[in-house]
């Protein structure tokens, strides 16, 4: 290529200084340097850059053509190095997360406001939706981490607990079974159970509390939104399974109760999940760290 990055920085610390011998000292040039420059790029067009004039110099057409360009492209490739320097340091890029947990959503947000202060230049996205699930989209580095309650252990891929919750029947003010301490299997069984729309195998009310007891709700139906949901358990109109902590944050402004499941209770860890790859990344270490360090 005949134009380098260097030429254009000649020319306009040229303009800037004054004299050859202040832009050759600004660039860090020896004199003869930078002449031995400007003389080889002037035999390659054919044509000085300047002439002399007095103690100064003068620029010919083709200098200032080059001048004008200096100032209009070097500012573009100092933004391009800055920016690369920024993602080189991961103070600049995106992370993806991909959520496995519908109700993890009000956690995920307690972590993402101290996150997004800590890297400002950092774009964040939140998927819930995968063509063939979280792990093969963590696989495939369409996200960079997986929320899950369900980790499956990969080679390639570690995940780690970092909130632990205890899953609980939701039962509105009213409901018969408000005022029992915990609730069996059977209690459920003339219940219409409001869940996320999750496949069965993936809801833990269904795999670690019914059909261990061979037990099913009246009916199942399935609802999108938790504040919905919830709305639907306060008017009575069916039962569902939530966190606890999300529960507690909503029986100040709904008429529910949370109620144990059997008599020990189900426990839960939130995990993340990341590509091993990444381990060394300071954004993914990053928020992992804040995502361990939030409590309710």
């Amino acid at each position: 290529m005949m134009i380098e990055r260097t030429h254009l920085r000649i020319l306009r610390e040229l303009e800037r200084r004054g004299s050859v011998t202040a832009a050759a000292d600004a660039l860090n040039l020896t004199q003869s340097a930078l002449s031995h420059t400007v003389k080889k790029l002037e035999s390659m067009i054919g044509g000085p850059l300047w002439v002399k004039d007095g103690r100064g110099v003068r620029l010919t057409q083709a200098g200032h053509y080059l001048l004008k360009e200096a100032k209009r492209v070097l500012p573009q490739l100092e933004r391009i190095d800055e920016t690369l320097l920024q993602f080189a340091q991961h103070e600049q890029g995106s992370l993806n997360i991909g959520m496995e947990c519908h109700p993890c959503y009000q956690w995920l947000l307690k972590v993402v406001s101290p996150f997004l202060s800590q890297f400002p230049n950092v774009d964040l996205d939140v998927k819930q939706s995968f063509q063939f699930g979280g792990m093969a989209a963590l696989f495939n580095h369409d996200i960079d981490l997986l929320v899950t309650p369900d980790p499956l252990h990969r080679p390639g891929v570690t995940f780690e607990p970092v909130f632990s919750y205890e899953l609980v029947l939701v039962v509105g003010a009213t409901h018969p079974l408000h005022d029992l301490n915990h609730v069996e299997p059977h209690a459920l069984v003339n219940e219409v159970l409001l869940t996320y729309p999750v496949d069965v195998d993936r809801l833990d009310i269904f795999q670690q509390f019914l059909l261990p007891a061979n037990c099913r709700p009246k009916k199942h139906k399935t609802l999108e939104a938790t504040e919905i949901l919830l709305q639907m358990v306060a008017s009575n109109r069916g039962v569902t399974a939530l966190p606890r902590w999300l529960v507690e944050q909503t029986a100040n402004t709904l008429p529910i109760r949370p109620l144990r499941l059997g008599q020990e209770g189900i426990y839960k860890h939130i995990h993340l999940g990341r590509r091993d790859d990444d381990r060394d990344s300071p954004l993914v270490q990053s928020f992992f760290d804040i995502a361990k360090s939030i409590t309710f």
